[in-house]
């Protein structure tokens, strides 16, 4: 927890810088591809996963160390040579996770979240899923077990391997020449997020585009198929935690109203999509039939409401970078209050896209939290350790909530403009 709260806290101003420049640059060159409610909601489930991840809220069946101390029949020293091959291992294992993840219906759930945005933005990397607590990962890397490749070295690798794959998500850098042929560009990974037939289920590949190649499933951008962003069955939410969880709530129906016990077992590990016959007669989901035909998610948002989103976003990752900056340096928050401040981000996450969605509740839910987030630091006397950094913050945070609530609920209560695209959230 404490080496990855460190790496997050000069990763994640840097993702969000980059962000930004994105959204700046285009709205430069007339080609704005950062809506800012789509960028809220993928900035807050990236705070949802890395929060996750800092707690550890995981576990692996089986630990890449467990398997060098039973696996290996060598030795090998951690030379740069080892981390390069350590990269091309992580690398491999990634295609076969990635692939499998567009292959099971199973799996499909850890990622849907990634896909679930209709626009295509470096703040689209960040949706990262919160719903995979068990990891399979080390299994495929069992070759570099058997060789030996020390623990450590995937440890250093394996962060680097994850954050290279943020650059490439962005509409704004076309072909880049015999590049093309080596590693994946944001060419190559605007057809894997693309659900054009054409595009459907292609280009797996992480860091180097060679796997997709030699395992068949290379498709090439076309200049006359404009790649369309998104889910084929559109999740219809802004709220990350909803749509991390939203495909599994769909098989868990799907299982227990078929009538046939065959499908109640096998839909878990059928190929993408399938449902039973009799569920899909009985209960419908919508899918998009005409890529090029159908109405982007999107909700009212008065320039009051982009304003407020855009100080909830500062607030939030100010909020949860006192919480690894706590869990990798200062450490007043104390270990017992660590997941009680997590599960607070997560509220505080569900309750401002609940209000991007318009939910009705959406206020109240916003009241509650900061009820009782206010209760807390009247008792305490502080934010979970803040005085030991100054005792303004405490205040300072009790304005902040107070200021929130009312926001919110004057933004709620005032009309917006009828002819804004509005989907019923129920």
């Amino acid at each position: 927890m404490e080496t990855y709260g460190k790496i997050l806290i000069i990763a994640m101003p840097l993702f969000l810088l980059l962000v930004l420049f994105e959204k700046w640059y285009g709205w430069r060159k007339g080609f704005d591809t950062v809506k800012t409610l789509d960028m809220v909601s993928s900035l807050s489930s990236g705070v949802t996963n890395s929060t996750k991840d800092v707690l550890g809220l995981s576990i692996a069946i089986i630990s890449y160390g467990w398997l060098v101390k039973h696996l290996a029949i060598t030795k090998i020293e951690a030379t740069w040579a080892l981390y390069l091959i350590a990269f091309f291992a992580l690398d491999f294992a990634g295609y076969w996770i990635h692939r499998l993840a567009h292959s099971v219906n199973f799996f499909w759930n850890n990622h849907i979240v990634h896909h679930s945005s209709e626009e295509y933005n470096l703040a689209c990397a960040l949706r990262q899923s919160i719903s995979s607590f068990i990891k399979i990962y080390a299994v495929l890397l069992i070759p570099a077990a058997i060789l030996g490749v020390p623990e450590k070295v995937i440890a250093v690798v394996a962060p680097l391997h994850l954050f290279a794959q943020f650059w490439y998500h962005t509409r704004h850098i076309g072909k880049m020449g015999i590049l093309e042929y080596i590693i994946v560009t944001p060419s190559h990974h605007r057809v894997h997020h693309a659900i054009n037939p054409e595009y459907l289920d292609k280009n797996y590949a992480q860091i180097f585009i060679f796997w997709d190649r030699l395992f068949g499933t290379f498709q090439e951008e076309q200049e006359n198929i404009p790649a369309v962003y998104g889910v084929t069955r559109p999740v219809r939410t802004w709220n990350p935690i909803k749509i991390n969880f939203m495909h599994m709530w769909l098989l868990i129906k799907d299982a227990w109203h078929t009538k046939s016990w065959k499908d109640k077992f096998r839909i878990w590990l059928m190929p993408l999509g399938w449902r039973p016959s009799d569920v899909t007669e009985k209960y419908p989901v919508y899918k998009i039939e005409d890529v090029y035909d159908f109405d982007k998610y999107n909700t009212p948002s008065s320039k009051g409401i982009q304003a407020y989103l855009w100080a909830q976003l500062i607030c939030m990752l100010l909020l949860v970078s006192y919480l690894f900056a706590n869990v990798a340096m200062i450490k007043e928050i104390g270990f017992e209050n660590l997941f009680i401040y997590g599960g607070f981000i997560f509220i505080q996450v569900y309750a401002l896209t609940e209000f991007m969605d318009r939910a009705k509740y959406a206020w109240a839910l916003e009241l509650v939290k900061n009820i009782a987030c206010v209760v807390y630091i009247s008792q305490t006397g502080q934010w979970f350790g803040s005085n030991s950094i100054s005792n303004v913050i405490a205040p300072v945070l009790i304005g902040y909530f107070v200021t929130s609530t009312i926001a919110v609920y004057y933004l709620s209560k005032t009309p917006i403009d009828p002819s804004t695209k509005l989907y019923i959230v129920k």
